[in-house]
C-alpha cells in the first residue's frame, strides 16, 4: 500500500541512485556472473521511462489563481482526477476528511493523486466556501482575491491531471494519495515551470490551449521522475523496482517483448538469478506476481494499439501474446472491464465529444 502523504525534495532524477535488495545468496549470482551491472540499469531505467513517458498524454488545465487574505479556507470536493496546489506565496494547511493535515510552505507543490476531498486554510479555520463556487473565470483574466483583508496574502495555483493514456492509467495508482513536493534550493525546475505556466495563462496567446496542455505533461513527467528518484527499496511498485539491477533487466524484456512466451525460469535466468530466488524477488519489489504482471502489460500495450492505431484485433492478439482473438478478448474484457471493440469505440467516441 502507497503511503497517505509523502514529502519529499525535488531534484534531478539524472543522479538517480540503484539499490541493490539483500546480498546474492542461493539461487542468485554475484556481480562478476551474468548479472546486470549498474550502468545497464542506467540504461534499462532510461529506456522504460522514455517510453512511459512519450505515451503519458494529460488533460491538464489552470484552474484558478487566487491571492487570499487571512483568514481564507477553501473546500473541494471529491474529483474524478489528480488536483494540484502550488503555494507561490504564503503557508496553509491542508486538511482531508481522515483527519490528517499537511503543512505546507511557499514554493511547495502538492498533488491529490486520486482528487480525494480536502480543505486548504490558513492559520486560523474559518468557514469554508468551495472552490467550484468560485469565479470561473480562466486565469488569464486576471487574479481572483477572496479571504480576508489581513496580510500576509496567500498566493495558490490550482489545476488538475487526467490521465489519458491506457498504458498510463496505472502511474498514479502507484503514486501515494498524497505527494508534496518540495523543491530543492539548488533546483528550481518546479517553479520555473509554474511561473511559466502562470505567464502563458495571463494573456491570449496563439496556440494558447496546446502549449498550456503539454507545459502540463512536462510538470507530470517531471514531478513522477522526481518521485521515482526518492524512492526506497520496495516503494513504488514497477517503477520502483525499474532501478533494481536484476528485476530491471526482467521489466525491461517485458516492456520491449510483451508477445514473448515468457516463462518465469527465463527471465529468472536472463536477470541473473534462479527461478525462485528471482519470483520471490519480483513480487516483493513490484508488488505482484510475474506472470500477473506480464499479463496486465500486455493487456495496456493492447488498449494503447486499440486507441492509437487502426490495426484489427485479431493482429493487435498477435501482437501481445494470443493466438487466437476468443482467448485475448476474454482475458481483455477482465481486464478492462470492454472487449477490445468496444473499448476502441468508447475511446473513438470521447475523442470525438472531446474536438466537438
Amino acid at each position: 500500500m502507497a503511503q497517505r502523504i509523502r514529502t519529499y525534495k525535488a531534484g534531478d532524477a539524472s543522479g538517480l541512485q540503484y539499490e541493490e535488495v539483500g546480498k546474492p545468496g542461493a539461487g542468485q549470482v554475484g556481480p562478476d556472473q551474468d548479472a546486470v551491472g549498474v550502468n545497464s540499469s542506467d540504461m534499462m531505467f532510461r529506456d522504460i521511462m522514455a517510453d512511459l513517458f512519450d505515451r503519458i498524454r494529460l488533460s491538464g488545465t489552470l484552474l484558478f489563481h487566487y491571492e487570499l487574505g487571512r483568514p481564507w479556507c477553501f473546500a473541494l470536493p471529491r474529483r474524478p482526477y489528480a488536483v494540484f496546489h502550488y503555494l507561490s506565496r504564503g503557508s496553509a494547511i491542508i486538511e482531508f476528511e481522515d483527519g490528517q493535515a499537511l503543512p505546507v510552505s511557499a514554493g511547495d507543490f502538492v498533488i491529490v493523486t486520486r482528487g480525494d476531498p480536502h480543505v486548504m486554510w490558513s492559520g486560523r479555520r474559518t468557514k469554508p466556501f468551495s472552490l467550484l463556487d468560485l469565479d470561473r473565470r480562466p486565469a488569464h483574466l486576471g487574479v481572483i482575491r477572496h479571504g480576508g483583508g489581513q496580510q500576509p496574502f496567500s498566493t495558490v495555483i490550482c489545476g488538475f491531471f487526467s490521465l489519458s493514456r491506457p498504458l498510463a492509467s496505472s502511474v498514479l495508482d502507484l503514486l501515494p494519495s498524497v505527494l508534496n513536493v518540495t523543491p530543492a534550493t539548488e533546483d528550481g525546475w518546479l517553479e520555473i515551470i509554474l511561473q511559466r505556466l502562470v505567464s502563458e495563462s495571463a494573456a491570449q496567446r496563439p496556440g494558447q490551449e496546446a502549449v498550456l496542455s503539454r507545459m502540463t505533461e512536462v510538470l507530470f513527467v517531471e514531478v513522477l521522475r522526481s518521485w521515482v528518484k526518492s524512492l526506497g527499496p520496495g516503494e513504488g511498485g514497477w517503477l520502483g523496482a525499474v532501478t533494481d539491477r536484476h528485476i530491471g533487466k526482467a521489466l525491461r524484456l517485458i516492456h520491449e517483448r510483451p508477445a514473448h512466451r515468457w516463462t518465469i525460469r527465463e527471465l529468472g535466468r536472463r536477470s541473473g538469478l534462479g527461478r525462485s530466488a528471482f519470483a520471490d524477488r519480483f513480487t516483493r519489489l513490484v508488488g505482484q506476481p510475474v506472470l500477473r504482471y506480464l499479463m496486465g502489460r500486455r493487456m495496456e500495450e493492447a488498449a494503447f494499439m486499440l486507441e492509437s492505431s487502426d490495426d484489427s484485433i485479431a493482429r493487435i492478439a498477435m501482437r501481445v501474446g494470443y493466438q487466437t482473438t476468443t482467448a485475448f478478448s476474454k482475458v481483455f474484457r477482465r481486464h478492462h472491464g470492454l472487449s477490445p471493440g468496444r473499448y476502441r469505440a468508447q475511446k473513438a467516441s470521447w475523442r470525438r465529444a472531446k474536438l466537438s
